[in-house]
């Protein structure tokens, strides 16, 4: 079946973010200047947890993921995004178009697994500090890992192994700068109300999910901070409020995209840059300023 997709629709066409040449060039600097701050901040970022031997803690090594994981799903979208800028005709190829819906929604869904395995830090640290290094050692650090990625692989692949078989016939224009299933959906020559329902479930569940695990975890973290000392207090919440300033960021966009979208064009647009190109270059920004063993170890170098 996919053969026969590829025969009839071979490519998609971008529509883009806008028609305007000379807005097209502002845009070209904006994005490149912001993709190339974000694979730096990120790529310094995982190398810093590496190289700091102070930072080799359950804490850090999940934030160098979660680096790794933006600095991948930046890349995802972003890079055609930039060349798109130079072209007339925006295409993506029929097969480039899975791609990107597979790694945009493989390293999405992970990383909302990501932040609920951090969340999850904190709270053992904050909540059992006494258990902290019995519970969070090297083994289960790296298995809350890998299952944030398995989790991740699992929610893309079921989503693509249901899209790359059915028809794509007629129109191929997605307006927008890179293919998601609830736009590549809409092209399918056939009634597609359940399959927008299915995927959008399950994107919505996933994130809803993470969501409802995230505020449970940072109740039990803040209700256990009011009865600490001043002091530890103050840090554990300095800590947690970077932690809910991404949770937040990442979040936001996915309940309208997925949950509960808007159908307004420009809305979506907007909502999807957010998503796929700011919230990778905040989160390094955000932990960096925010947390005073990064500084430190920054001082360090």
């Amino acid at each position: 079946m996919e053969e026969v997709n590829q025969s009839v629709v071979s490519e998609f066409i971008f529509l883009g973010l806008c028609d305007s040449w000379n807005f097209q060039a502002f845009l070209l600097v904006v994005f490149s200047s912001l993709y190339l701050i974000t694979i730096l901040g990120n790529v310094f970022t995982v190398l810093l947890v590496i190289a700091d031997l102070h930072l080799h803690c359950p804490m850090y090594f999940l934030l160098a993921n979660l680096s790794f994981s933006d600095l991948c799903f930046s890349s995802v979208a972003t890079p055609k995004l930039i060349t798109d800028f130079l072209k007339e005709n925006k295409t993506i190829s029929f097969r480039g178009c899975m791609c990107q819906m597979f790694f945009g929604h493989f390293f999405g869904g992970g990383e909302m697994v990501l932040l609920v395995m951090m969340a999850y830090d904190r709270y053992v640290a904050i909540c059992k500090p006494l258990h902290y290094s019995s519970i969070m050692n090297t083994k289960m650090c790296i298995r809350l890992v890998m299952t944030s990625w398995i989790i991740g692989f699992v929610h893309s692949i079921s989503q693509l192994a249901i899209i790359t078989q059915l028809p794509f016939c007629g129109p191929r224009k997605l307006d927008s700068f890179f293919c998601d299933i609830p736009l590549v959906i809409k092209l399918v020559c056939m009634d597609t109300y359940i399959l927008e329902v299915l995927t959008n479930a399950n994107s919505g569940v996933l994130a809803t999910v993470c969501c409802i695990l995230l505020l449970i975890s940072y109740s039990y973290i803040l209700l256990t901070v009011c009865h600490q000392s001043k002091g530890g207090a103050s840090k554990a919440l300095s800590t947690c409020t970077a932690h809910i300033t991404v949770v937040v960021l990442f979040f936001g966009p996915c309940i309208f995209i997925y949950l509960c979208p808007l159908s307004i064009t420009w809305v979506d647009k907007f909502l999807a840059v957010f998503y796929a190109i700011i919230t990778p270059l905040l989160n390094p920004v955000i932990y960096t300023l925010r947390n005073k063993e990064i500084r430190n170890a920054i001082k360090r170098l």
